[in-house]
């Protein structure tokens, strides 16, 4: 989270809470990936937590490298990952789940390059203000079409999913990414992360309105 480390464990309890509020609200199996992200984004924030507070106290310095590359892991492996998996287990389409099978393994050839990136460079949070700047020596040449295709793989099955309100979903991170790059350009893992954070409980949403139809249609 971008301002503290008691923001950042205030702000994990918060969406951790609605992540469990979220997994009661499954009815089908299906949901359970997709019910699962706020609880992941609430351990993301965690993680943020006590970087920030290993950052300010560095007896612990010793912690950091363990700590950055969790939450990093977090951050560029896993959504990547997570989210056209957690669509793909809920749609029904034949058409559309195989756009989101393509889209899963964009997604996975991505994290396996996060993954070495992670392991091969060299990674420096530093708090600056209210921020906690990421610095990597990432390969410079194909920074931009990783976040590209970071975008597509991360935002893209949201809009293409059948599930009603998902679509909100794709625009608010859409927006919230283009805010974070306009306004945090040098935060964006961190920043982007926490707007997104927040507006997982969009998910809650989502789903109590499924529970609701699906009770509805059963009686």
């Amino acid at each position: 989270m971008c301002f503290s480390a008691g923001a950042s464990f205030a702000g994990g309890i918060i969406i951790s809470t609605i992540g469990v509020a979220t997994i009661i609200k499954v009815h089908k199996p299906s949901q359970i990936v997709f019910a699962s992200i706020p609880l992941f984004f609430g351990f993301q924030q965690f993680v943020e937590g006590f970087l920030w507070f290993i950052l300010q106290h560095p007896v612990y310095a010793q912690y950091q490298s363990l700590i950055t590359h969790i939450y990093l892991a977090m951050a560029e492996v896993f959504w990547p990952m997570m989210i056209p998996l957690a669509v793909l287990c809920m749609e029904k389409n034949k058409n559309k789940r195989s756009f989101l099978w393509a889209l899963l393994v964009l997604g996975i050839s991505l994290s396996l390059y996060y993954i070495f990136c992670l392991f091969k460079f060299n990674v420096t949070p530093e708090i600056i203000g209210y921020h906690i700047e990421y610095k990597d020596n990432f390969p410079e040449s194909i920074r931009l079409v990783a976040f590209s295709v970071y975008l597509i793989a991360s935002i893209t099955p949201l809009f293409i999913s059948s599930i009603k309100k998902t679509h909100l979903l794709g625009i608010l991170m859409s927006l919230s990414c283009l805010i974070t790059i306009i306004f945090f350009t040098h935060y964006l893992t961190s920043v982007w992360c926490f707007f997104a954070a927040l507006i997982s409980a969009v998910i809650f949403w989502i789903l109590r309105d499924a529970k609701r139809k699906y009770k509805a249609c059963r009686n």
